[in-house]
């Protein structure tokens, strides 16, 4: 009886969202669910999980990586389904965040040379844009919902609670992170260059931690639009040069610049340039002022399999030394720690004083994922959150 048991938990299976490696297209398959392996294993049965943007160089083949198919996703929240014997600190029924990283010190490895180190870029780990996921070492790799918070609001506000706790699994996180970068303090003028979602989150970032002024640069009016909703000045990089709009409101240029975008970035005529926001922000930051990188870069690769589009991206960069050193810049990048910066980020979402789930344009059912993604990588939507409740 056990082993047929066994035997039939084997062959379950989930609906997933899968990159098969075309370009532009994803599909919504029927695939194993995932089961405990090791003891310090959990099962999250999903209750949100939102496409990002980084999950676009995936879907444009541009991005190289593991040999597809494999499941996408890096951003999630759910409830614990099921648990190893090794797991002490989580409870079958528990609200948790799914980080895009995994635990520290055990699978976390090879973060540079990746576009992350862990959910839906291949590999066995799988995507969080699916019904359940597998998390390894979960005591140390799940962020929890506050329970007093889950416990305390109605199916509705819980709905919308989700929204917000999701963002705390990678791009909330993330823009925090952006502004750490670029050594920001209360006060500080900021330019954040990109208003997706990652660019949004960092403007939004800024204003909660007391910035002065916050320039959010972008081309995409409803981006924007919404930037300005949360008090961010709005900079259209189409209408003229960006820096330019910026010095003539801030003539000795703004304590600290982000680039929220990546190797993917457009310059004034809508190509791709993988340059313009470094030399931008060399230009708009002021003499001992500080830069963040949070945007994705990729090394680069020829096309393959799972990247068709590869060759296209050339993600080397030249800048002046002399501009960087003689501006007296500090300049850090690279992904964010989820995990690290859960304390303090799930406070601000459980005592109300941040909203990030304000971003939300879509809420799908995963069988809309194919749709969701085209109208995400055509700018239709702002952020989108698949709903498995």
């Amino acid at each position: 009886m056990a082993l047929k048991n066994l035997t039939a938990a084997m062959n379950e299976t989930m609906r997933a969202v899968v990159w098969q490696g075309n370009a532009f297209e994803v599909a919504v398959l029927d695939v194993p669910k995932p089961t405990i392996i090791n003891a310090s294993d959990a099962i999250v049965r999903m209750s949100r999980a939102a496409i990002c943007g980084s999950d676009l160089h995936i879907y444009r083949g541009t991005q190289a990586g593991a040999p597809a198919p494999f499941g996408l996703g890096h951003e999630g929240v759910g409830y614990i389904e099921q648990t190893g014997d090794g797991v002490s600190s989580l409870s079958v029924g528990d609200a948790v965040i799914v980080p895009f990283n995994t635990a520290e010190g055990h699978l976390h490895t090879g973060l540079t040379i990746t576009m992350y180190g862990g959910y839906g870029n291949g590999g066995d780990l799988g995507g969080t844009q699916a019904e359940y996921i597998r998390i390894p070492f979960a005591d140390e790799g799940l962020i929890p919902i506050p329970s007093s918070h889950a416990n305390n609001s109605t199916d509705n506000d819980m709905q919308a609670l989700m929204n917000d706790y999701v963002m705390l699994s990678d791009i909330f996180a993330t823009g925090w992170a952006a502004l750490d970068f670029s050594g920001f303090s209360a006060g500080d003028t900021v330019a954040v260059f990109g208003a997706g979602p990652v660019g949004l989150m960092t403007a939004y970032s800024a204003i909660i931690r007391g910035a002065s002024t916050v320039y959010s640069v972008d081309y995409v009016s409803e981006c924007l639009s919404l930037a300005e909703s949360i008090g961010a000045v709005p900079i259209n990089f189409r209408q003229s040069d960006p820096v330019q709009q910026i010095m003539a409101l801030e003539p000795n240029g703004v304590t600290r610049s982000v680039d929220a975008v990546g190797y993917e970035q457009v310059n004034r005529n809508l190509t791709v340039q993988p340059d313009v926001i470094i030399h931008n922000m060399l230009r708009v930051t002021s003499t001992g002022g500080g830069m963040g990188t949070v945007g994705v870069y990729k090394q680069p690769s020829n096309n393959t399999a799972t990247a068709p589009r590869a060759a296209t991206f050339d993600p080397e960069v030249n800048f002046s030394m002399s501009d960087f050193f003689f501006g007296e810049f500090r300049w850090e990048a690279g992904p964010s720690n989820p995990i690290d910066l859960a304390p303090e980020l799930v406070q601000l979402v459980n005592s109300g004083r941040a909203r990030p789930g304000f971003l939300v344009s879509d809420i799908i059912s995963i069988e809309d994922a194919p749709s969701a993604y085209r109208r995400f990588e055509r700018h239709d939507n702002t952020k989108v959150v698949i709903a498995f409740d």
